[in-house]
């Protein structure tokens, strides 16, 4: 099953209308998305709590990794230069964070507030190589903007 970004975006802000809780609406993105695509393992959101320091929010699939600097990972790459990570080989990205071993592709995107701060990354995982696309940056980064920059 592959994502189709209109009805998943559709299906989002229907859910989240008139809400403002953020680690709310983080639940929410977290288990549509996650459950809108075969390729997404590990989806959910690190959430900025301090300077240059990404915890755990909400998410859905096994476990994470609880703390995640800004100076490591991928998700510590999103969040440094709030640009979207795109990996096709989480094994050829220097300084990978290995949460789960079977992890072998990641797309870290970074979440920006109404007043363009960084509150958050989104990332998903994929037990598949090379399983994220520009089209995949493209309408997960549709999909934030539109639930977190309101």
């Amino acid at each position: 099953m592959r994502v189709d970004y209109d009805d998943l975006s559709k299906t989002i802000a229907s859910l989240t209308e008139g809400e403002d809780d953020v680690i709310a609406l983080m639940a929410t993105v977290a288990c549509e998305v996650h459950h809108s695509d075969d390729r997404f393992d590990w989806t959910g959101f690190y959430r900025v709590t301090g300077p240059e320091m990404l915890k755990i929010g909400p998410y859905q699939g096994g476990h994470g990794c609880l703390v995640i600097p800004f100076s490591r990972g991928v998700c510590g790459a999103a969040a440094r230069t709030r640009a979207v990570q795109l990996v096709p080989d989480v094994d050829a990205f220097a300084g990978h964070i290995a949460c789960a071993s079977s992890t072998r592709s990641e797309i870290v995107l970074p979440v920006l507030d109404a007043k363009g701060d960084l509150i958050a990354v989104f990332d998903i995982d994929s037990d598949q190589p090379d399983a994220f696309t520009e089209d995949d940056a493209k309408g997960l980064g549709a999909i934030l903007g539109a639930v977190f920059r309101r």
